[in-house]
């Protein structure tokens, strides 16, 4: 396999390219996946969690060449999907708008899987990642050519602090993460507010080359917000994300008025109309965008584009997730010409997930992701790896 790609098409390249529309999608497998957490993680919402619920994707052809994608079951606000309901409306309801098809009409494709279904997005999502690493294999490019090109070759990612029973176990992590070249972390937050705040301040004072952003996971009522968010400022935090419920976008867009305090809109952004509110409502200064939660990278990057023309930080993230969703977002970062600021994108490879599905897992290096250089997304499903973890949902 080559290691470097000469992306200037010549005649033989096209030559090549007139063959490809003739490939039929014959299957559309999925592969429901436990995958266990290093430790079990916690957000302000829901009970931790022992392992990340992870459904990869499949695409087989008659041509002999496959594409992958991944999505999680997070069962968080703004998502209801399980394991079983993701594979239920991929078989019933996708699966028949892309067997039978090349995947070079993957815009038609796509907007055939909109038509049957209306959200859905964390079903699709791992169907047009699928379409998008099938393509570039096909054509034997990274999946960054495919998105327009490559703009840089390595992505920078936050660290993710999750909510932990002793406050010295966050700074020991947080100091770990600094040696290892992060810039920047999403502290999760909201569960015990004194709490909160004696810690921002603490990891200000212990670890300051790490810049902050506290992350409610929209569960604060406005009140109880604004009095932390002027705690939390006072501690000198960089910015808070998602504070309040989704749809309190009003209530968003007063406390980041009154407080002067960069907001973060991640849980009320899905689609590209609810971002668009959220820019209408002046409710955010920031969104952060998940491959699942967005439909896939082609969505993804919309949001982008509006994001962008709207003057909003981007910042990419997941949901913690295997080197194929964290691929994902770097091939989609790389193709990006733009400002991002550094996102929780590789949360799962940084020592959230205990394991990877992959034969060889994305590293961050010094607080960057280097972008895969193989084929598609660049990565190779371990078969040992995913049986181990396969899960039977019957």
């Amino acid at each position: 396999m080559p290691t470097q790609f000469d992306t200037s098409f010549d005649a033989s390249m096209i030559a090549g390219w007139r063959l490809k529309p003739a490939v039929r999608i014959t299957r559309v497998e999925t592969i429901p996946l436990h995958v266990p957490f290093a430790k079990p993680f916690k957000i302000a919402t829901g009970a931790a969690r022992a392992v990340a619920e992870i459904l990869i994707v499949r695409l087989h052809t008659d041509a002999g060449i496959d594409g992958i994608g991944e999505t999680q079951a997070w069962r968080r606000i703004g998502s209801d999907a399980t394991l079983p309901s993701l594979t239920v409306e991929i078989r019933d309801q996708l699966a028949p708008r892309v067997v039978g098809r090349s995947p070079f009409d993957a815009p038609a494709i796509l907007r055939d899987c909109d038509a049957a279904m209306a959200r859905g997005l964390y079903a699709k999502a791992a169907v047009a990642d699928a379409l998008l690493d099938l393509q570039a294999r096909l054509l034997d490019v990274p999946a960054w050519v495919l998105l327009g090109g490559r703009a840089r070759t390595t992505v920078a990612a936050c660290a993710v602090l999750p909510l932990a029973d002793e406050m010295a176990a966050t700074v020991e992590t947080a100091l770990a993460f600094v040696a290892q070249g992060y810039r920047s972390a999403t502290l999760k937050i909201g569960v015990n507010d004194d709490d909160d705040i004696a810690l921002a301040s603490r990891l200000r004072s212990e670890v300051p080359q790490l810049a902050l952003r506290p992350d409610a996971n929209a569960t604060l009522a406005a009140d109880r917000a604004e009095r932390l968010i002027r705690a939390l400022k006072d501690a000198g935090v960089e910015a808070i994300e998602q504070p309040l419920a989704p749809d309190a976008l009003e209530a968003m867009a007063a406390l980041r008025s009154q407080l002067g305090m960069p907001l973060i809109a991640d849980e009320s952004v899905h689609t590209r109309g609810d971002l668009i509110r959220v820019i209408a409502a002046g409710a955010a200064s920031g969104v952060q965008t998940k491959v699942a939660k967005n439909g896939g990278a082609w969505k993804t990057r919309t949001l982008w584009e509006i994001a962008a023309a709207a003057g909003l930080r981007i910042y990419p993230g997941n949901h913690p997730a295997t080197s194929l969703a964290t691929a994902s977002v770097v091939h989609l970062a790389a193709a990006w010409p733009g400002e991002l600021a550094d996102g929780p994108f590789a949360v799962g490879i940084a020592g959230s997930l205990a394991r990877d599905i992959v034969v060889e897992p994305l590293r961050v290096v010094r607080g960057e992701v280097a972008v895969p250089e193989g084929p598609g997304f660049g990565v190779t499903l371990d078969d040992d790896a995913v049986a181990s973890m396969r899960i039977d949902l019957r």
